[in-house]
């Protein structure tokens, strides 16, 4: 579990002078199932995965995956050394994409609306599979592309940087040509929440099962 700050204790309900809203994905955008995930790998033959996942951060090879440090087939070749049994492609990529289950159509909506009157952007400390597959197909039930949802999008894995180091959040405001005090930063990680605000950013953290439609009411921006 991760530990609160004392700030966390206190409801936050009001920003101003926002001009653009940063989203984390997993966990505030796509729902998780790291358990379902965790799961799927023991079946290819995968032990102990569990030690290098989490829902708010990845170590080792995974996390090099994040970084794209290490493309599709090498991340594909390191499960396929930590297995007892052949692996095909397929099944490792079900199974790592497992861990994204599915984007709520009410969440798509709200970014439409949202975008209406912001600059919506995503942060996320991704890979690959997941980007081109999990979300792709996600955004693809609701007739959608996540270009079409989002202004600009930020991954890991390109740009060779991951939350929440402090370098992806300057990049980003370096590229969007923003000041961090017009951003909401909105993510699901609690570190990624204290960086943010270390750099400036006003944020939100998200909580497990949250609802965002307190980001269409008017008072939330007065």
């Amino acid at each position: 579990m991760q530990k609160l700050s004392p700030f966390f204790y206190q409801r936050m309900e009001h920003f101003k002078n926002i001009s653009t809203l940063i989203f984390d994905l997993g966990g505030v955008i796509i729902n998780l199932d790291l358990p379902l995930c965790i799961q799927n790998i023991n079946k290819l033959g995968i032990d102990n995965v569990e030690k290098y996942l989490s829902n708010f951060g990845q170590s080792d090879f995974f996390l090099q995956f994040e970084k794209g440090q290490i493309s599709v087939p090498e991340f594909r070749e390191q499960l396929r050394r930590l297995s007892t049994r052949e692996i095909l492609d397929a099944e490792i990529d079900a199974a790592w994409c497992s861990f994204l289950v599915d984007i709520p159509q009410k969440r798509i909506d709200l970014l439409s609306k949202l975008k209406k009157q912001f600059r919506i952007v995503a942060l996320s400390n991704t890979n690959p599979l997941h980007i081109e597959i999990s979300l792709a197909n996600e955004f693809a039930k609701a007739g959608k592309a996540i270009d079409d949802i989002f202004d600009a999008c930020y991954f890991s894995y390109e740009m060779h940087m991951a939350k929440p180091d402090i370098e992806i959040f300057e990049t980003l405001l370096e590229h969007e040509r923003v000041s961090a005090g017009n951003c909401l930063f909105l993510d699901d990680g609690l570190k990624n929440i204290e960086q943010a605000r270390k750099s400036g950013f006003q944020t939100h953290w998200v909580q497990k099962n949250q609802s965002l439609d307190f980001l269409l009411d008017p008072e939330t921006f007065r």
